[in-house]
């Protein structure tokens, strides 16, 4: 019974662990789609003057899965099903930093509001911005992502030492 007990405690600090460095890499995967959101906008926008809302609505699969719901909230946002609000915005993300939720709530609120050449500049140094934030996030991940699961690890095999 007692190396059960001890099995159980050991992965579960093990998944704890694990847990804390999965919020670093859902905050790289998501910065990562958002520069290509940018990209695409950019692309988009400048040549084949797609409408916002067709471009959310023709992201694939994966990429919208990467963005964690935001593309439908802010297509709700131009449905006028509701104001655009940083909670609606944001509801089901909970990984961003307040000045990184401050950036994003701007890009969304200026999209669509100046003419063909302003929207195109102002995107491309949104996404200057998005770029540094993905760096940000890339180093984040590789210094305290590997450090929540070795922690995890290593609180697991002390939790074993004390109970033997």
């Amino acid at each position: 019974m007692k190396i059960l007990l001890i099995v159980v405690l050991f992965f579960a600090s093990l998944f704890v662990g694990y847990a804390f460095s999965k919020k670093y890499r859902k905050r790289q995967q998501f910065f990562e789609a958002f520069v290509m959101l940018c990209q695409k906008f950019d692309v988009e926008i400048n040549f084949s003057k797609e409408r916002i809302k067709n471009i959310f609505l023709n992201l694939d699969e994966s990429h919208k899965a990467r963005l964690l719901g935001i593309d439908r909230n802010y297509i709700s946002f131009l449905d006028q099903e509701a104001e655009l609000s940083k909670e609606l915005l944001f509801k089901s993300i909970s990984f961003l930093k307040e000045e990184e939720k401050d950036l994003l709530f701007i890009f969304f609120k200026s999209l669509g509001r100046s003419d063909l050449e302003s929207q195109s500049k102002e995107i491309k140094n949104y996404l200057t911005r998005f770029e540094g934030l993905t760096q940000s996030a890339q180093q984040d991940n590789k210094k305290y992502g590997s450090l929540s699961v070795k922690l995890g690890l290593i609180v697991g095999l002390f939790i074993v030492i004390l109970l033997i």
